[in-house]
């Protein structure tokens, strides 16, 4: 059962400013991971659903979150259909991100008071995803969608849309001043977000530093 209502999951995403999106089939890279970024200051952390027997990883993140980084929400990405959907629920996924619309998907998060993210690529996608009760929407591939300038002409007819471009945003000055700038409500980073040294292995103090600048720049942007 998720700990924390889709209300909480909402606000927290806007006070970080950025949502950490990453998989890995090791549990205990994984753990590193999500240390490394909740010592930079995450408290909102989307696994990814992208490989066999990625639920049982999840399962166990969960429960390491629990004990050992108990203001950190942890939720679930990659889903795209009901059965999956209830699977990661009841493991205690605290809310649940999507690379499409599924309305089945919706009906079953908005039963358990879950927070659902769907990916849209239009302003059709979007008003039908805040039909179906989504507080955030996903903007994705957002580079490839149209970026920055397509958050702002969103939200120059639909001011009250929250916006979360997954895909082509960087943890750097340039690209989180143009994604923020342009109203994005937070930010979904991945693969550089999570630094590692040339022989391929995680640096999980260079990760913490990266998310602390990362955080701090949203906040900065914001002020």
């Amino acid at each position: 059962m998720a700990k924390f209502t889709r209300i909480e999951v909402a606000i927290k995403a806007k006070e970080t400013g950025i949502i950490p999106v990453f998989y890995h089939s090791d549990v205990e890279i994984c753990k590193n991971v999500l240390r490394a970024c909740y010592d930079g200051g995450v408290r909102i952390f989307e696994f990814t659903n992208r490989s066999d027997f990625a639920h049982e990883v999840f399962a166990e993140l969960v429960k390491f979150a629990s004990k050992k980084l108990p203001e950190l929400i942890l939720g679930i990405g990659s889903v795209v259909d009901p059965g999956t959907a209830s699977l990661y629920i009841q493991l205690g996924a605290n809310f649940i991100v999507a690379p499409s619309i599924n309305p089945e998907v919706a009906k079953i998060c908005n039963r358990r008071k879950i927070g659902w993210m769907p990916g849209c690529g239009t302003v059709t996608e979007i008003s039908y995803a805040e039909e179906l009760g989504a507080e955030i929407v996903k903007i994705f591939p957002a580079l490839q969608v149209g970026g920055p300038d397509f958050i702002k002409a969103v939200k120059a007819p639909m001011p009250w849309t929250n916006i979360m471009p997954t895909g082509g945003v960087e943890p750097t000055n340039e690209s989180l001043t143009q994604w923020i700038n342009a109203g994005a409500y937070c930010v979904g980073l991945g693969s550089q977000l999570f630094v590692k040294n040339k022989d391929g292995q995680f640096n999980y103090e260079k990760t913490t530093e990266t998310v602390k600048f990362s955080i701090n720049k949203v906040k900065e942007l914001r002020n």
